[in-house]
Formats: structure tokens, sequence, C-alpha cells
């Protein structure tokens, strides 16, 4: 059985370990910490080989479902799970309704069921489909089927209560089926609190959630663009506190660094990190220090760049199913954009000056540029490989900071590579 081991709480901020997790009891995640975000079952653009390369790895990975639903039959046949099925048997396997990485489109979720876009397009799950392919996946974790449709700002309160009934109706149909099944006995089940930006309704989903035997929760519904930055931080530390201390709390699609600062202040306990692919698939590096050190290695011209890159951003409003140029969420303060040749194509300095990662050590932002734009398949592999080098060793900071009693010096340290526009 997993525990949850609190080091230290900090003004809110929880540090520790959950341990005895996996079906083993061999696996240990830390937090504040992210999963390794996967598409198919594997890191993007990085072979298995390649991922090893990465320092800092999480000991848990995120299975994206509308990445896998397709191919379930076939890891049914396979009999013996979704870690040994895609070679990543040595992660703690999570399973996700959403991917985090992709704008969930609107409108198509129903009483019975939700909707999730695979490759061929729309597929709809009742709650015996979803539980079919958990029984195929044999996940350690996985977030119980919800009704997350609530991100539109023309979002009713009718609409977000009868996400939350729905979300509660799911829940009790799940754990019946959870239960009795043979296949899901080293699986845990994690309730998801849905509500949109109603605090009435966030309160009820947490305490009803609270009711069920669930091994831990997931924060639905807190991207950015759902709401404003004071009611998603204001919504956050309401429902914590409802929440029981020994169990887990994981956020989805909020993994911004300046997001999971805050976040961290709240008492949540675990990310996501679509953020590093996001930014990979722009042809961008992260750049934003988060140490003394780091910020003295990441030159003025670097960060003025970075300011000078934002001011293209485009609107992140916008539906996405898939993933290219016009439908990624905006470029962020946070990182430098290897496309321009006018700032790089000379440019024969590291991604980021001081940077251990392998691309770092051997590549310069000139030759990460001429591969962007000659279209190599190296260009994704290297910049993925810096990026989530990158974005771990932020987790790292994060908890020794929280030990160290240093976090708002490191938040002060992040924070200032975004300005005055994104305070």
């Amino acid at each position: 059985m997993m525990k949850v081991v609190l080091s230290n709480v900090v003004n809110g901020c929880r540090v520790g370990s959950i341990t005895e997790l996996g079906r083993h009891g061999n696996r240990v995640l830390e937090f504040p910490g992210c999963l390794l975000y996967t598409r198919c079952g594997a890191a993007p653009h990085l072979t298995y080989d390649v991922l090893q390369k990465v320092d800092g790895l999480p000991t848990g990975a995120q299975l994206t479902l509308p990445t896998l639903a397709e191919q379930h039959h076939v890891v049914q046949d396979f009999q013996q799970g979704i870690g040994k099925f895609t070679g990543m048997e040595d992660f703690f396997q999570y399973c996700s309704v959403q991917d985090p990485a992709v704008r969930e489109a609107t409108g198509y979720n129903f009483n019975k069921g939700v909707s999730v876009w695979g490759s061929g397009g729309r597929i709809k799950l009742e709650v015996a489909d979803f539980m079919a392919i958990q029984k195929a996946f044999c996940p350690d974790w996985y977030q119980c089927l919800c009704d997350g449709d609530t991100t539109s700002p023309d979002t009713s309160n009718k609409r977000l209560r009868k996400s939350v009934d729905r979300t509660l109706n799911f829940l009790d149909e799940c754990l019946e089926i959870h239960q009795k099944s043979q296949e899901l006995k080293g699986s845990e089940i994690l309730g998801v609190i849905e509500g949109g930006d109603l605090l009435e309704e966030r309160l009820r989903s947490a305490r009803e959630t609270c009711k069920r035997p669930v091994a831990g929760f997931v924060l639905d519904g807190f991207q950015s663009f759902a709401m404003e930055r004071e009611t998603r931080k204001n919504l956050l530390k309401a429902v914590l506190e409802v929440l029981p201390e020994d169990k887990p709390r994981i956020i989805h699609a909020a993994s911004r660094p300046d997001e999971v600062l805050e976040a961290v202040e709240c008492g949540v306990d675990l990310f996501d990190s679509s953020f590093p692919f996001q930014v990979t698939e722009r042809g961008c590096a992260l750049v934003f220090p988060f140490s003394k050190r780091a910020a003295s290695d990441v030159s003025d011209e670097t960060m003025i760049h970075s300011l000078d890159d934002s001011s293209q951003e485009t609107t992140e409003n916008q539906q996405t199913r898939g993933l290219n140029e016009d439908t990624l969420p905006q470029r962020t303060m946070f990182e430098i954009d290897l496309n321009d040749r006018e700032k790089y194509a000379w440019d024969f300095r590291p991604v980021l000056p001081g940077c251990s990662c392998y691309c770092c050590q051997n590549h310069s932002r000139a030759y990460i540029h001429h591969l962007l734009q000659t279209g190599e398949l190296l260009a994704r592999v290297l910049l993925m490989m810096h990026n989530f080098h990158h974005y771990f060793g932020f987790f790292t900071a994060i908890r020794e900071s929280l030990q160290q009693g240093t976090f708002q010096e490191l938040k002060a340290t992040v924070t200032q590579s975004q300005g005055t526009n994104c305070k």
C-alpha cells in the first residue's frame, strides 16, 4: 500500500515522497515533482536509450489515453500490460484521460461517457469501454473517467454542475468495476475534481470525491486559458484545504514554470511535463534560470532575445486537436526561438550556457537552427533532450529550495525572466 511521507510543509508547500508504489511496491516518487510526459507510451522524439541520457528523469511516466486508446486491443492481446508493451516497465505508469499538451475539443461529451481524439478522430468512451482499456493497460495509477469539458469562457453554471454530477457518477461506476477486476488488483484509481471556476461546485466535487475509496486526486480544468490567474489560485487553495493530507494531488495542463510555482505554494504535489514538449514542437529551447548560478550563466543578450521572441506570440485561444505551428499554445518568455535566422544562424554558443545536457555540451544554437531550417528530425531530438533536462532540473531545485527555506528566492529568480508582462 502506497504511503505519502511529508518531510516538510512550508507555508502551504508540501515536500516529501510517495513510497511503496507500483505492483511490487518498489517505486518512489518525490514531490513536488513531475511525471515523464509520453505520447503513444514513449517520450516524444526520443528512443528509450536516448532518454536514458537525460539527467533527473522522473520515476513515473504519464500515459496519454488519446494517443493510445486505438491500440488497446493490441495491448490486450499482448496480456502483459502497457509498461511491458512499450518497453517502459522501469517507470511507474499513470494513465490520464486527456492529453495535457493538446487543447481538448469542447461539446463532445455526453451523459454516459466522454470523447477523446486519437489519430483517426473522435473516440467515444463509456465507462465499460474506458475500464476495458484500463484492464488491458494495467497501469499503476489511472485517472477516473471524467467530464472536464468546462474550459470554455461561456460555460454556464448549470453545465458546471452537470460536469461534477457526471464525474461522480463515472467514479462510482468505475470503482464498482475496479473492485471486481482481477486485472486491476495492482492498480489504483484517482478521483477527479471538476467544477470549472465555480467555487461551490469545486468544493462539492472535492468533498464528495473524498468520500470514495480513491488513492489520490486529479485537479482538472486549471489551464491558464480556462480562468484568470487569481481565480485559479484561490480555487486551488480552497479545494486543497478540503483534501486529506495523506493522498497525492496531481494537476494537469498547468506546467509553465510560473504556474508550477503558484500551484506548489497552494499544496499541489505532482505535475505533467507537457510544457517541454510544447516548447520543443515550436522549435524553441527553455532558458529560464532557477538558481543564482544559472541566472549568471544566462547572458543579458539571451534574456533580451527571449523577451523579444514573446512579442511574436500568437493567440492561445485556438482549438487544438493536433500539433502544428498554427495550433500550439503561444510562445512564452521562458524560451528562445531557434528558428530565428537573424539571431541564431551564426550563434555558436551552447543553447544555454552552463547547461550540462548532451545537446548543450555537444552542439550550438547555430547547429540547432540549421537542423530546424532543413527539417532534420535530429533538431527535435536534441531540443527534447535539452528541454526535458532543464525542466526536470527545475523540479529538483524546487524540492531543494523547500528543504533549505529558499523557495521565495527561487521564485524570484524564475519569474524575473518574465519581465513586467507576466506578474
